[in-house]
Formats: C-alpha cells, sequence, structure tokens
C-alpha cells in the first residue's frame, strides 16, 4: 500500500473513533511498525493541516473538533481505487436507468453520490471529461426476465424457464438453403425450437455480474444438482407457487465458485502457466483466481499455478498473450491449446485452388 493510501486509511480509522487511539493499537489496525505509523501520523498533520492531537492522558492519538467552516479534506485522488470504482459505478447504473421507472426514487442518491465526490475534489462536470467506466462485451439482459428471477430469488419461490444453451449444438440441416428466410421463417425457427426445448423448474439462490453479464446460480430440480443459467439465455420464465430449496451458501461455494472463472463444479485440476519476463511485468500484478500460487523464476519469467474444473474460458485468457505464455500442465490442458492453435492456423491457410 503506497503512502497516499497508507494517510486514507489512517483518515478513515480516526475519523471512526470516539475515543483516542493508541500507537499500539494504530499499528495493529494499519499492520506497519511503530516508525511507519508516526510518519503517517505526522504527514497527516504537518503536510495536510488534519487538526491530528495527542491525548497525554489517554495515552493515544485523535482529531480535534474544527472550529472553521472549512474542515479538513483529502482531495479526489485519496479515493481508494475499489472505493473510487464503486461510488463511478453505482452513480453510472442511476444514470442508465430508464426515465419514469425508478428515476424520482434514485434522485436522492444520485444526489448523495456527487456530494460524496465533491467532497473529495470530483465536481459532477468532471466526472464525464476525466473518468469512463469501459465495458466491453456486456451482455444485454431482458429486463422483464431479469424482474421474474429477481423478485423469485428473494421471495424465495421456484421458477419454470426454458432455457437457451449457447453451447447446445445446433441441428444439422437436412435440406440445402437454397433462398434466405424471411422474418417470418425466422420466427418460426426459433418457435420450434423453443418447443424441443423442455422446461424446467429451478430454485434461485444468488445472482452474479461477471464480466459484463449476469448469470444466476439455481438448483435445477429436473437434473437435481446445482446449475448456472445465464440471465439473457432464460426463455419465459414462470413464477411457481412452490417454495424454493435453499442451498447453504458454503455449498454454493463449494461446488460453483471453487474452480477458475464462471464455468461450475469443483477444481479437478491445477493449471501451471509460465510468463515470458516481458508478460510477467503486468501478469504478477494481476488475480486470476483467489486460490493462486505464483513464483519468479530465475531467469525472470513468472510462474502462475491456478484451479480450474473446465479449460473452455481458461484457454481463452491464456492463449490472448500469445508466446508469451507457455502451458507447462497438465498435459490435457496443453494438447487443448496446442489443438486449439492447430484449428486457428486452418482458418488462415492459402486456398488449394
Amino acid at each position: 500500500m503506497d503512502k497516499l493510501h497508507r494517510i486514507a486509511h489512517l483518515k478513515r480509522i480516526l475519523d471512526s473513533r470516539k475515543t483516542p487511539i493508541t500507537l499500539r493499537g494504530l499499528m495493529e489496525a494499519m499492520e506497519c511498525s511503530e516508525s511507519t505509523a508516526r510518519r503517517l501520523l505526522y504527514s497527516y498533520r504537518d503536510d495536510f493541516g488534519a487538526p491530528v492531537a495527542y491525548d497525554r492522558e489517554r495515552r493515544g492519538w485523535y482529531l480535534e473538533q474544527r472550529r472553521d467552516d472549512n474542515p479538513e479534506e483529502l482531495p479526489g485522488t485519496w479515493f481508494t481505487p475499489a472505493e473510487l470504482h464503486a461510488l463511478l459505478s453505482a452513480r453510472e447504473l442511476l444514470r442508465q436507468i430508464q426515465p419514469g421507472l425508478l428515476a424520482e426514487q434514485t434522485a436522492p442518491i444520485a444526489k448523495r453520490i456527487e456530494a460524496l465526490l465533491k467532497g473529495r475534489g470530483i465536481g459532477t462536470e468532471q466526472i464525464l471529461q476525466r473518468i469512463r467506466l469501459i465495458n466491453i462485451g456486456a451482455r444485454t439482459c431482458p429486463d422483464d426476465t431479469f424482474v421474474v428471477v429477481t423478485h423469485a430469488l428473494f421471495d424465495r419461490t421456484r421458477l419454470r424457464i426454458r432455457y437457451h444453451n449457447r453451447g447446445r449444438a445446433p441441428q444439422p440441416q437436412t435440406q440445402p438453403q437454397t433462398r434466405p428466410q424471411t422474418d417470418d421463417r425466422d420466427r418460426d425457427r426459433d418457435s420450434d425450437r423453443d418447443q424441443q426445448i423442455q422446461p424446467r423448474d429451478i430454485s434461485p439462490q444468488r445472482l452474479n455480474w461477471y464480466r459484463g453479464g449476469w448469470f444466476l446460480d439455481a438448483w435445477c430440480h429436473r437434473a437435481d444438482a446445482l446449475r448456472r443459467f445465464s440471465i439473457e439465455r432464460i426463455a419465459d420464465p414462470q413464477p411457481l407457487d412452490a417454495a424454493a430449496r435453499d442451498i447453504p451458501e458454503q455449498q454454493l461455494d463449494q461446488q460453483l465458485a471453487g474452480a477458475f472463472g464462471i464455468f461450475t463444479g469443483p477444481p479437478t485440476a491445477s493449471a501451471v502457466l509460465r510468463f515470458t519476463a516481458y508478460r510477467a511485468r503486468w501478469v504478477a500484478e494481476e488475480t486470476w483466481h483467489p486460490d493462486q500460487q505464483s513464483s519468479w523464476l530465475p531467469d525472470g519469467r513468472y510462474q502462475l499455478a491456478l484451479p480450474y474444473a473446465h479449460h473452455q474460458e481458461l484457454l481463452m485468457d491464456i492463449l490472448k498473450y500469445g508466446p508469451d505464455c507457455e502451458i507447462v500442465g497438465p498435459p490435457e490442458l496443453r494438447a487443448a491449446a496446442i489443438q486449439m492453435l492447430r484449428d486457428t492456423l486452418m482458418q488462415y491457410k492459402p486456398d488449394q485452388t
């Protein structure tokens, strides 16, 4: 943690206390040495004019009450990255709400967020000019489907849905296509496909926001197992009167959140990746999985090991690094990457005609 964030952390600790905090308590709260804690206190007082004072009787540090109308505030850059992202994301989501839906109810929330930003030196007029939230690859989630799903989630009731799995292979055409289908034909084809997909009853457990899309963890009563559903692929959700089956959070984490990415299932293997010394400068600062293990190699390369259950999404993240990443193991993951690269090269094979 750099000095700016440490002082911001110090400010939050002092602001939250009604009694002085001892130097030992401050060291434990900030996980730092005595010399570091003293330097931060003096810097906060001397460099930024904070009303930091020491109570000799109680042997603790505290913030005195200011008498002027301009209380000390840290500038906007003193937000931690997570705090600034959270506030701006919340404001952006509120801004995107359609007029007439929740605009009146959410207006006070938006104003409060803007006041917090302004209090740290970020004016409303500066937000669009100076800060952008880039959300590449976001998928559109139907409002009506989302409303039905969230109602069932919080009401703890079951849903009957049809689910169009992206991974489902399309049915081969028995007749060659001789002319483009009209819109009516497209609708008929979609209707036939809907008829082929059997409905299933599910008990919603929790929602996940992941890489620009909403995913629902649910108990599937047809499969008698936990499943994860992409919300935008759910069709015709129907609320049921039956109560939802509740799954313990620990079981949800174990079966749905233990491996890499959005694919479900407990980890079945551990991927070992080696990045070149050049690429290591970026990857070493990334978190791919909470249980990852990493180490620097003597030649400057960076080795990363992480658990996974399915290789599809993991390979997409690995192969984007091209020659800067080598899959050391396991052999089946390495073989899958080799096959994918061969198939990719075939797409660029010169015509033999």
